[in-house]
């Protein structure tokens, strides 16, 4: 069973923002949502090129928030063949978890 990491996501966002808690809650959505849209590419991604570039620009968000869980998830699909719903299944329950 894969454990996910949504302890470092409030993590890294309190440490960039300190306790404003509003701003935190703020940046949170924004990842999430940011998130969504590229798992959302991934699913409609028919060729290696879109599902690539949607892997590696989820990999560069979750990088940039701390979230490793979905950092080595993004690597995986890097890899992997356009439409994965193995890949995509672990995706979504791993930002469902840091959706929580």
């Amino acid at each position: 069973m894969m454990s996910f990491d949504s302890g470092s996501l409030h993590a890294a966002l309190a440490a960039a923002v300190g306790d404003d808690a509003g701003l935190i809650d703020d940046l949170r959505l924004a990842f999430l949502e940011s998130a969504e849209r590229q798992i959302d590419l991934l699913s409609r991604a028919r060729c290696d090129a879109n599902w690539a570039l949607a892997a590696w620009r989820l990999k560069g968000l979750c990088a940039s928030f701390g979230v490793n869980s979905m950092i080595v998830l993004a690597e995986e699909a890097e890899q992997g063949a356009p439409g994965d719903p193995r890949i995509l299944r672990q995706l979504r329950a791993s930002l469902d978890s840091l959706s929580l």
